[in-house]
Protein backbone atom coordinates (compact mmCIF):
# COMPACT_ATOMS: atom_id res chain seq x y z
CA UNK A 1 0.00 0.00 0.00
CA UNK A 2 1.53 3.31 -1.02
CA UNK A 3 1.57 6.42 1.11
CA UNK A 4 -0.99 8.09 -1.17
CA UNK A 5 -3.52 5.26 -0.82
CA UNK A 6 -2.96 5.20 2.94
CA UNK A 7 -3.58 8.95 3.15
CA UNK A 8 -6.72 8.60 0.99
CA UNK A 9 -8.03 5.84 3.29
CA UNK A 10 -7.43 7.98 6.37
CA UNK A 11 -9.19 10.92 4.73
CA UNK A 12 -12.16 8.72 3.82
CA UNK A 13 -12.40 7.50 7.41
CA UNK A 14 -12.24 11.08 8.71
CA UNK A 15 -15.03 12.15 6.33
CA UNK A 16 -17.16 9.16 7.34
CA UNK A 17 -16.73 10.12 11.02
CA UNK A 18 -17.80 13.69 10.23
CA UNK A 19 -20.89 12.43 8.37
CA UNK A 20 -21.87 10.23 11.33
CA UNK A 21 -21.43 13.12 13.75
CA UNK A 22 -23.54 15.43 11.55
CA UNK A 23 -26.26 12.78 11.33
CA UNK A 24 -26.29 12.37 15.13
CA UNK A 25 -26.53 16.14 15.64
CA UNK A 26 -29.35 16.36 13.09
CA UNK A 27 -31.23 13.53 14.81
CA UNK A 28 -30.90 15.31 18.15
CA UNK A 29 -32.46 18.46 16.63
CA UNK A 30 -35.53 16.64 15.31
CA UNK A 31 -38.80 17.00 17.23
CA UNK A 32 -39.88 14.32 19.68
CA UNK A 33 -41.15 11.17 17.99
CA UNK A 34 -44.89 10.76 18.12
CA UNK A 35 -46.97 7.66 17.90
CA UNK A 36 -48.77 7.43 14.58
CA UNK A 37 -51.77 5.41 13.46
CA UNK A 38 -49.40 3.55 11.14
CA UNK A 39 -47.27 2.50 14.11
CA UNK A 40 -50.38 1.32 15.92
CA UNK A 41 -51.54 -0.77 12.97
CA UNK A 42 -48.02 -2.16 12.51
CA UNK A 43 -48.05 -3.33 16.13
CA UNK A 44 -51.26 -5.24 15.44
CA UNK A 45 -49.57 -8.15 13.68
CA UNK A 46 -49.51 -11.45 15.54
CA UNK A 47 -51.96 -12.37 18.32
CA UNK A 48 -49.21 -11.71 20.88
CA UNK A 49 -48.55 -8.27 19.40
CA UNK A 50 -52.27 -7.47 19.43
CA UNK A 51 -52.51 -8.45 23.11
CA UNK A 52 -49.49 -6.29 23.87
CA UNK A 53 -50.95 -3.33 22.02
CA UNK A 54 -54.25 -3.76 23.87
CA UNK A 55 -52.39 -3.87 27.20
CA UNK A 56 -50.54 -0.65 26.33
CA UNK A 57 -53.80 1.03 25.36
CA UNK A 58 -55.39 -0.10 28.61
CA UNK A 59 -52.39 1.18 30.60
CA UNK A 60 -52.50 4.55 28.79
CA UNK A 61 -56.20 4.92 29.60
CA UNK A 62 -55.56 3.92 33.22
CA UNK A 63 -52.83 6.54 33.59
CA UNK A 64 -54.85 9.18 31.74
CA UNK A 65 -57.78 8.68 34.09
CA UNK A 66 -55.39 9.42 36.96
CA UNK A 67 -54.15 12.69 35.46
CA UNK A 68 -51.03 11.35 33.76
CA UNK A 69 -51.48 12.00 30.02
CA UNK A 70 -49.56 9.98 27.47
CA UNK A 71 -47.13 11.96 25.32
CA UNK A 72 -45.85 9.15 23.08
CA UNK A 73 -46.13 5.39 22.55
CA UNK A 74 -43.85 2.67 21.28
CA UNK A 75 -40.66 4.70 20.85
CA UNK A 76 -38.06 2.42 19.31
CA UNK A 77 -34.32 2.81 18.89
CA UNK A 78 -31.31 0.50 18.82
CA UNK A 79 -31.11 0.57 22.61
CA UNK A 80 -34.67 -0.71 23.08
CA UNK A 81 -38.29 0.36 23.19
CA UNK A 82 -40.27 2.60 25.49
CA UNK A 83 -43.90 1.47 25.69
CA UNK A 84 -45.36 4.74 26.96
CA UNK A 85 -44.02 8.19 27.74
CA UNK A 86 -46.25 10.27 30.00
CA UNK A 87 -46.18 13.51 31.94
CA UNK A 88 -46.95 13.61 35.65
CA UNK A 89 -46.86 17.34 36.34
CA UNK A 90 -43.23 18.45 35.99
CA UNK A 91 -41.96 14.85 35.73
CA UNK A 92 -41.34 12.92 32.51
CA UNK A 93 -42.43 9.32 33.06
CA UNK A 94 -41.14 6.37 31.05
CA UNK A 95 -43.60 3.50 31.43
CA UNK A 96 -42.99 -0.20 30.81
CA UNK A 97 -46.20 -2.19 30.36
CA UNK A 98 -46.07 -5.90 31.22
CA UNK A 99 -48.92 -8.35 30.92
CA UNK A 100 -49.08 -11.92 32.18
CA UNK A 101 -51.94 -14.39 32.35
CA UNK A 102 -50.94 -15.58 35.80
CA UNK A 103 -48.27 -15.17 38.48
CA UNK A 104 -46.30 -18.22 37.40
CA UNK A 105 -42.57 -17.40 37.08
CA UNK A 106 -42.92 -14.31 39.28
CA UNK A 107 -45.62 -12.35 37.48
CA UNK A 108 -45.61 -9.32 35.24
CA UNK A 109 -43.77 -6.81 37.42
CA UNK A 110 -41.03 -9.30 38.26
CA UNK A 111 -40.30 -9.73 34.55
CA UNK A 112 -38.75 -6.25 34.47
CA UNK A 113 -35.33 -7.56 35.49
CA UNK A 114 -32.00 -5.72 35.60
CA UNK A 115 -31.26 -6.35 31.93
CA UNK A 116 -34.66 -4.95 30.90
CA UNK A 117 -34.15 -1.96 33.19
CA UNK A 118 -30.77 -1.27 31.58
CA UNK A 119 -32.33 -1.35 28.08
CA UNK A 120 -35.11 1.02 29.19
CA UNK A 121 -32.59 3.43 30.69
CA UNK A 122 -30.50 3.44 27.49
CA UNK A 123 -33.58 4.05 25.35
CA UNK A 124 -34.78 6.81 27.70
CA UNK A 125 -31.41 8.55 27.48
CA UNK A 126 -31.66 8.40 23.70
CA UNK A 127 -35.14 9.99 23.56
CA UNK A 128 -34.75 12.43 26.47
CA UNK A 129 -33.31 15.40 24.49
CA UNK A 130 -36.08 15.35 21.88
CA UNK A 131 -38.82 14.84 24.48
CA UNK A 132 -37.41 17.68 26.58
CA UNK A 133 -37.49 20.04 23.60
CA UNK A 134 -40.98 19.04 22.55
CA UNK A 135 -42.72 18.97 25.94
CA UNK A 136 -40.57 20.88 28.46
CA UNK A 137 -39.33 23.91 26.48
CA UNK A 138 -35.87 22.38 26.09
CA UNK A 139 -35.26 22.02 29.83
CA UNK A 140 -34.43 18.49 30.93
CA UNK A 141 -37.15 17.49 33.40
CA UNK A 142 -36.84 15.09 36.30
CA UNK A 143 -37.52 11.57 35.04
CA UNK A 144 -39.15 8.52 36.54
CA UNK A 145 -39.50 4.90 35.46
CA UNK A 146 -42.87 3.30 36.17
CA UNK A 147 -44.14 -0.20 35.52
CA UNK A 148 -47.77 -0.98 34.76
CA UNK A 149 -48.41 -4.68 35.25
CA UNK A 150 -51.57 -6.39 34.14
CA UNK A 151 -52.30 -9.82 35.63
CA UNK A 152 -55.59 -11.68 35.69
CA UNK A 153 -57.27 -8.54 34.30
CA UNK A 154 -56.06 -6.41 37.24
CA UNK A 155 -53.88 -3.32 36.67
CA UNK A 156 -51.11 -2.47 39.11
CA UNK A 157 -49.25 0.82 38.62
CA UNK A 158 -45.82 0.83 40.28
CA UNK A 159 -44.52 4.38 40.43
CA UNK A 160 -40.78 4.93 40.52
CA UNK A 161 -40.20 1.20 40.00
CA UNK A 162 -36.46 1.66 39.45
CA UNK A 163 -33.92 4.44 39.00
CA UNK A 164 -31.03 5.26 36.70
Amino acid sequence: MSIDSHARAQEAQRLARQRRQRALRAAARQPAPQATPEAASAAAGSPTQRRGHAAETRAALHLGARGVPTLARNLRCRAGEIDLVARDGPVLVFVEVRQRRDRRYGGAAASVNRAKQARLIRAARYFLPALSRAHFAGVQPPCRFDVVSIEDGRIDWIRDAFRM
